[in-house]
């Protein structure tokens, strides 16, 4: 038995998929049954992509509750502690509740089967599960951890499903084509049930579609089933049109800044409306415009005092849209990059993309086994301004010290650094 969140947290964290080599989703649906199947009591969306997903879950959580629904949610990575993936109406679950289920889940492990634990992911999965059926949601929306075919939350039947963007990245487990990678992501289209889908790329699109099709899943497209135009970016809001059939809303507002959440929003926007007309929800299109006015999502492209962007671009994709979006809303400011990731990355597309627009580039690594070492990351730059050091913090507090008033710091690579500079920034300011 589990009695403090330290020690149950020491515990999960050491669980590694690798460690464990049993089918995939066995497990997850055996202890499922044992503890009677609380995904089949939840109303869900479930979304997976390779980018996007929490900015479209926000935008989503925040339509919904604004429409008076009970909403749980389940998003990764958590930036400061372990319960930010397993919110309620945005509150996180408390330390004594995740202890609660964590020790139900671990008597089943133990007793069934002699210890043997699943990974980290499929243990906070499992809490996710019980609790928002316990707490009896109205809606849950539910993200993928890795893919979608074989990932621990692909064991529920949902109201729809959202594929947001489709690119390389965890190649050892997704392949190492867009078309493998959206075979995986597209695992989760279940029979019959709607899928809406921003991804641009044709080669990965074609997959979806036809997967889509064997499934008899409607599926919504981005540019084709419906549009977004008009984009204004000021400094604070943007705004956009949309229009899906007969349905057109001019001048929606999005808090977030970039494009790219144009995108997300837009994604949001079109599994709502889906599920009003297919009479499983009741919400105005007055909601949907507050809600996406005040949608936001902490590490992507957040602001802070000091002309710091913080952003988690973890893959090439997300790289140039936050090149597009700097471009945007600071398009006479020069760009200092700080840049860590871990090594199952497209590495040498997402520094080409920052050489091309840096006025200078640190290299740094966070205290990781997959981290890849800096020095391997700056011998893929080709800027005449680049540096690199193992240690994180000396690198940020140099960078902040030679800036100058012309300089946007930008931090970005793994969600995982983000989280560990963001913690320490607020330590420092405070």
């Amino acid at each position: 038995m589990f009695k403090s969140m330290k020690e149950c947290t020491d515990f999960i964290f050491t669980l590694k998929a690798v460690d464990h080599k049993r089918a995939p989703l066995v497990l997850m649906r055996e202890v499922l049954e044992i503890l009677g199947n609380p995904q089949d009591k939840l109303r869900a969306i479930h979304l997976a992509g390779s980018n996007g997903k929490g900015s479209t879950v926000n935008a989503l959580r925040e339509m919904l509750q604004h429409a008076g629904y009970k909403v749980g949610a389940f998003t990764s990575p958590h930036l400061e502690c372990v319960n930010e993936r397993i919110t309620i109406n945005g509150t996180q679950i408390s330390d004594a509740q995740f202890l609660y289920y964590m020790n139900k889940v671990s008597t089943i492990i133990e007793t069934h089967y002699k210890g043997e634990f699943p990974s980290f992911f499929e243990v906070v999965t499992l809490i996710m599960f019980q609790y928002l059926a316990d707490e009896e949601v109205d809606i849950a929306l539910i993200e993928t951890g890795l893919g979608g075919r074989l990932d621990a939350t692909n064991v529920i039947t949902p109201l729809i499903s959202i594929i947001t963007t489709i690119s390389l990245e965890h190649t050892a487990f997704l392949g190492d084509t867009l078309a493998k990678v959206a075979f995986e992501k597209a695992g989760i289209i279940k029979e019959s049930v709607p899928v809406v889908v921003g991804v641009k790329s044709e080669e990965a699109l074609t997959v979806i579609q036809e997967i889509a099709n064997e499934q008899h899943a409607p599926c919504f497209v981005l540019g084709k089933d419906f549009t977004v135009e008009n984009i204004v970016q000021s400094a604070n809001i943007q705004l956009f049109n949309y229009q899906k059939a007969n349905v057109e809303m001019v001048d929606v507002p999005v808090k977030m800044a970039g494009p790219h959440q144009i995108d997300n929003a837009s994604l949001a926007i079109t599994a709502i409306l889906v599920l009003r007309e297919n009479g499983a929800i009741d919400i105005s299109d007055e909601s949907i415009r507050q809600a996406l006015a005040i949608a936001q999502w902490a590490g992507r492209f957040e602001q802070l005092s000091g002309n710091i962007v913080l952003d988690g671009a973890h893959n090439s994709e997300g790289t140039a849209a936050l090149i597009q979006t700097l471009k945007t809303v600071y398009p006479h400011q020069n760009y200092r990059f700080i840049y860590a990731a871990l090594s199952d990355k497209d590495h040498a597309n997402s520094i080409a993309l920052m050489d091309s627009i840096a006025t200078s580039i640190a290299f740094t690594q966070i205290e990781l086994p997959n981290a890849m070492p800096a020095d391997k990351l700056a011998s893929l730059s080709t800027n005449t301004n680049k540096s690199s050091s193992v240690d994180w913090r000396e690198m940020v507090q140099t960078v902040l010290h030679q800036r100058n008033a012309e300089d946007i710091i930008v931090i970005t690579g793994s969600l995982y650094f983000i989280a560990e500079i963001r913690q320490w920034l607020q330590g420092e300011q405070r």
